[in-house]
């Protein structure tokens, strides 16, 4: 599979990750995992169940900020792979099908 962001550099994508470590030991993570929600599907989880998703992947343009991340169930995260929030309704309306 080839990446979406073909303009991105490495050192981008490295320092997107390390804001994402960054967030994830904040408390307000800890708080949004407390809540044990899954964003995507709304079911409810332990806090370890769930993981970070960018709403924007990282390899599309997408930044590591509050406004961006997401507590997602593990199998949300893996459908959702690098989709746009509209490609992932679509491709959620097409199961329904």
């Amino acid at each position: 599979m080839e990446p979406f962001a073909f303009d991105l550099e490495e050192a981008d994508m490295k320092r997107e990750r390390q804001k994402a470590r960054e967030l994830r030991a904040s408390q307000w993570w800890k708080r949004r995992l407390a809540k044990g929600i899954c964003y995507y599907c709304g079911r409810a989880f332990p806090p370890g169940a769930l993981t970070m998703d960018h709403v924007v992947p990282i390899a599309r343009g997408g930044q590591s900020t509050k406004g961006n991340v997401v507590t997602a169930c593990k199998d949300c995260n893996s459908r959702k792979k690098q989709l746009f929030p509209m490609e992932w309704e679509e491709y959620l309306k097409s199961l329904q099908c």
